[in-house]
């Protein structure tokens, strides 16, 4: 069986889910979310709560066998936030972890 690897492009405003089989380099956005709260200064509980939402969104995939490995691109401020919400099991499948700000990535060039 090929395994699905998904890689999570993520900042405090917008998620993309890439999706590759195998060892395949193509990716395709196949998820995205974004935060519908406007933006605060120093709003702490939008960022939680957009956090939540990508990390249940995650759980629920990882139940559904969507994906076997996960890669997290995601803007180190916002990093910290998601994994306080990151399942156990969610944490198990990470296999990297690149943060930087790369939700506005492409399919063509991810990284």
């Amino acid at each position: 069986m090929t395994a699905i690897t998904w890689v999570l492009a993520a900042d405090d405003s917008r998620a993309r889910i890439f999706e590759t089989r195998g060892l395949k380099l193509d990716l395709r956005q196949i998820e995205e979310l974004r935060n519908p709260a406007p933006r605060a200064p120093q709003s702490n509980e939008r960022d939680r709560q957009f956090a939540r939402t990508v990390a249940e969104m995650l759980e629920r995939s990882r139940v559904n066998h969507r994906f076997d490995r996960l890669r997290l691109a995601v803007e180190p401020c916002f990093l910290g936030t998601l994994r306080e919400y990151l399942s156990i099991e969610i944490q198990k499948l990470v296999h990297e972890d690149a943060s930087e700000d790369s939700a506005g990535m492409s399919a063509r060039r991810p990284f």
